[in-house]
């Protein structure tokens, strides 16, 4: 089993920039492909970003991009989500999340195994 814990939301201003770190700990012998989710009240959860398991890849909703980088340090077991320009829509609880096939970049939450807590960000105007 892998367990994901979130680390580094906050409470920011329209413009401001944000990186969440996502640490990964038990099986992690291996590496997996990862992805950020984000959901915020009453909304459903909504993909982010995702990372293929050597950080060669990455993919990002349309939402986003430009705005976000998403970057691993696998050596670490590290996943990082930096963001810049934020704005009031990007408040949510933020979440990581592993695919165990490694080389997906799926959008879909159901293709992953393994969930963190979430992180609050919080985007004021």
């Amino acid at each position: 089993q892998v367990q994901l814990v979130e680390s580094g939301g906050g409470l920011v201003q329209a413009g401001g920039s944000l990186r969440l770190s996502c640490a990964a700990s038990g099986r992690t012998g291996s590496t997996y492909a990862m992805g950020w989710f984000r959901q915020a009240p009453g909304k459903d959860r909504e993909f982010v970003a995702a990372i293929s398991w050597s950080g060669g890849r990455t993919r990002y909703a349309d939402s986003v991009k430009g705005r976000v980088t998403v970057s691993r340090d696998n050596a670490k077991n590290l996943v990082f989500l930096q963001m810049n320009s934020l704005k009031p829509e990007d408040t949510a609880v933020y979440r990581c999340a592993a695919d165990r096939r490694r080389v997906g970049l799926s959008a879909l939450a159901p293709e992953y195994d393994y969930w963190g807590q979430g992180t609050q960000v919080t985007v004021s105007s």
